[in-house]
């Protein structure tokens, strides 16, 4: 499977720069793989399609405020720098992405904030994963998080062509986020509210969930033709025995497995036993999912409407099955679906 094959015109008037209004008032596009047919719902009317002993898993990552402006020392030149990862709490080391890149070296020190209230210094130049800062701070750590959270804001994809806001705190995160890491949101579950959640659990459905970390792998292009040589950064993931338990009965009992979004779907994929089974799990995965693929957890995907040439893209493809989909990426272009993480949602059966 070639790169190429993933190009579409998406109009720039598609991709959403605003969340829906309310969470489950999203357009929902239905994909019935055996059909072969396409429906056009509201993401409220998910539960219809879902009953009793199906399992839906999700990814309850947190999203970070990953993204800080500061200053160079002396030129006073603006940076931007994107936290990716942190590496050692103690030492306040972090992996982050700097931005203008080539002007930034080994030993330079950055200042955050109205009054330098945060300095930073460049110990590590890599270039496969960006840069290590150690953050130069002598308080308790819970102080230090306090005001390096403070200083940073949501990050916004970078199609999202406006300033971030106060609600995209909350709306750029899923209602159920309990574990902090992501530095880009599981924009499927972006769609759920409460009141969905309950009238899901009143049909019989039960929930399960993985953590998945989202880093520089979710962010990253893809520049090679022959996908079999990209190469996907690790992330850190997390399966808990009640969620293979749970998912387990659901596929002995030929019910439904959903992964709510790409990021559950990889990780599902990423522990599988020899007989097909899911497997708990706590480490790191870089598994790259694109067509051919044959699937051995999740039956059923739920997921939004992606940019040209994502790995998301990729994924949703070797799910659906590249030519069905591409079929219905033209039909949400003509019905004027939005995409990207603020985007409309697809369930794929």
């Amino acid at each position: 499977m070639k790169l190429s094959k993933f190009k579409f015109d998406l109009p720039e008037k598609l991709i959403a720069q605003y969340p829906a209004e309310n969470r489950e008032s999203s357009k929902l596009m239905v994909l019935d793989r055996k059909a072969h047919t396409i429906e056009h719902k509201v993401f409220s009317d998910l539960w219809q399609f879902l009953g009793d002993g199906d399992v839906m898993v999700f990814n309850n990552t947190k999203v970070i405020p990953a993204r800080l402006y500061g200053n160079k020392e002396k030129t006073g030149a603006k940076i931007e720098v994107f936290l990716l990862r942190e590496l050692n709490k103690e030492m306040r080391f972090w992996d982050v992405l700097v931005d203008p890149a080539r002007k930034i070296r080994i030993g330079n020190k950055l200042y955050f904030g109205d009054d330098d209230s945060l300095v930073a210094e460049v110990i590590d130049n890599t270039t496969s994963r960006g840069r290590t800062l150690r953050f130069l701070f002598d308080g308790k750590y819970e102080e230090f998080k306090s005001i390096l959270y403070g200083l940073g804001e949501t990050p916004l994809p970078k199609y999202i062509h406006r300033p971030v806001e106060p609600m995209d705190q909350e709306r750029y995160q899923t209602i159920y986020a309990k574990h902090e890491g992501a530095v880009a949101g599981p924009a499927a579950g972006f769609h759920f509210n409460k009141n969905l959640l309950k009238r899901l659990e009143i049909v019989g459905v039960q929930f399960a969930e993985i953590t998945l970390h989202m880093g520089l792998g979710h962010l990253r292009s893809v520049d090679v033709e022959d996908l079999t040589k990209h190469k996907m950064d690790s992330e850190q993931i997390y399966i808990d025995e009640h969620c293979a338990d749970l998912v387990n009965a659901a596929k002995a009992a030929e019910k439904r497995v959903c992964a709510v979004g790409i990021t559950s779907l990889r990780t599902l994929e990423s522990s599988v036993s020899t007989n097909g089974m899911l497997k708990p799990f706590d480490g790191w995965t870089n598994k790259f999912i694109f067509p051919p693929y044959e699937f051995s957890v999740p039956n059923t995907l739920i997921t939004n409407f992606h940019q040209p040439y994502s790995t998301m893209l990729m994924s949703a493809a070797a799910f659906a099955g590249f030519d069905f989909l591409m079929e219905a990426y033209d039909e949400a272009i003509k019905k004027k679906y939005t995409f990207g993480d603020y985007g409309d949602a697809m369930l794929i059966l």
